[in-house]
């Protein structure tokens, strides 16, 4: 599958990238994340369908603040997770109701919050 856009409102959930563009490799090591191949390995998860992520951003700048992941199970279910930069919680908590809505009315599986 490819990778799927998603408005939250006032926050804009994207894939993660690593381009000339857009480099979302700094937000990144903000959350922890130093890992050079992260953001070519959550592509390939989307291509996959093992883990489906997204980049919550700031509409106006593309910066990343947050990091949503859903991970399909074998029952009908589905693991939601994320990770939030300091002082954006509400973009988190924003992003999680639309990556669940998501979840539930295009994948068809039932979220099972974590994050």
């Amino acid at each position: 599958m490819e990778p799927m856009e998603i408005n939250a409102g006032n926050w804009y959930l994207r894939a993660m990238r690593a381009d000339e563009r857009i480099d979302d490799r700094p937000a990144l090591a903000d959350g922890g994340i130093t890992d050079p191949d992260y953001v070519a390995r959550r592509t390939a998860e989307w291509a996959d369908e093992t883990h489906f992520s997204w980049a919550v951003c700031v509409p106006t700048t593309a910066e990343m603040v947050a990091e949503i992941g859903v991970t399909p199970g074998t029952d009908g279910t589905a693991e939601v997770t994320g990770w939030v930069r300091d002082g954006y919680q509400t973009a988190l908590d924003d992003g999680l109701e639309a990556v669940h809505r998501f979840t539930s009315g295009f994948l068809g599986l039932q979220p099972r919050a974590t994050a």
